[in-house]
């Protein structure tokens, strides 16, 4: 077993696919297949399942695949020590939609400005696929709404998020859920932390959405309301950065449910020096907020 098996495997685990995994890191497809089934023969375990033309971690990969990314990134961490001070490498951050479009962007300009010999790759979705990407190791951390009870992740808290509750322009005030009851609403995929939050805001008033319209950005949410076909959840600084929030009416949500915490989540034992480097820019900026 040696580095550039481990490199092949993650490749391959990230893309589930030899080819995309060949094109990754400038092999032969032949070869990857090669290495990988040697890989398998050393360790005496199957780490795939073949099913076609794709392959998927088995039960032993997916264990295998948290030592060999520690291992990468103990050795890349070790060549930044050998080659200076100054942080390098790949930093792949994720982040929700509102906190890139609102809360980041300063920091990332300065971040790069700051520290450019780090290779730095953002990523946007809902906290859901932000965590798996954690978890799964195709992101070095990601902001979502947390905190997040997961016995292999840690992470700290970042910004604190006034949730508002918009309606269309001339809309009588919403104090609870039950005004609303039935109304069509307009969110992000299930597995959003802020949709599931609004959809539980309707049940503890025992009362429920209509039609859950699946949206992929807060514009088109926003768009949306302004034409009177609903209501959205969205945080009081993103809503603000939009074109068109002037016409719509917007209240913020009880104070049980008013306020949504940002948390900047990494895998345990997974901290880098992009990844200081980063959070030491966040702390720069602001202090970090308390849970």
């Amino acid at each position: 077993m040696d580095l550039t098996q481990l490199e092949m495997f993650n490749a391959v685990a990230q893309t589930g696919s030899i080819t995309q995994a060949a094109q990754k890191v400038h092999r032969v497809p032949s070869n990857l297949t090669t290495r990988i089934r040697q890989l398998e023969a050393d360790l005496g375990v199957e780490l795939f399942i073949r099913e076609n033309q794709r392959l998927r971690l088995s039960p032993a990969g997916h264990s295998f695949l948290r030592y060999s990314q520690q291992i990468l990134a103990l050795v890349d961490e070790a060549r930044m020590v050998v080659a200076g001070d100054e942080p390098q490498g790949l930093f792949t951050l994720g982040s929700l939609e509102s906190t890139a479009a609102v809360r980041i962007p300063e920091t990332l300009a300065r971040y790069n400005q700051r520290y450019p010999k780090i290779q730095f790759d953002l990523a946007t979705g809902p906290s859901g696929t932000m965590i798996d990407g954690v978890t799964e190791g195709r992101l070095s951390a990601a902001f979502v709404d947390g905190p997040v009870m997961h016995p292999g992740l840690e992470g700290i808290p970042v910004y604190r998020e006034e949730m508002m509750i918009v309606a269309p322009f001339g809309h009588s005030p919403v104090t609870r859920a039950s005004d609303v009851s039935g109304t069509s609403i307009y969110a992000f995929r299930s597995n959003c932390s802020y949709r599931r939050h609004f959809e539980s805001w309707f049940h503890a008033d025992r009362a429920a959405p209509g039609r859950i319209h699946e949206m992929e950005s807060y514009h088109g949410m926003l768009a949306c309301v302004i034409a009177g076909a609903g209501l959205a959840l969205i945080p009081r600084s993103m809503l603000e950065s939009m074109p068109g929030h002037h016409q719509v009416e917007a209240w913020p949500l009880a104070e049980k449910w008013r306020w949504l915490t940002t948390w900047l989540i990494w895998r345990r034992g997974a901290m880098t020096r992009q990844l200081e480097a980063f959070i030491e820019l966040l702390n720069e900026q602001q202090p970090v907020v308390s849970d």
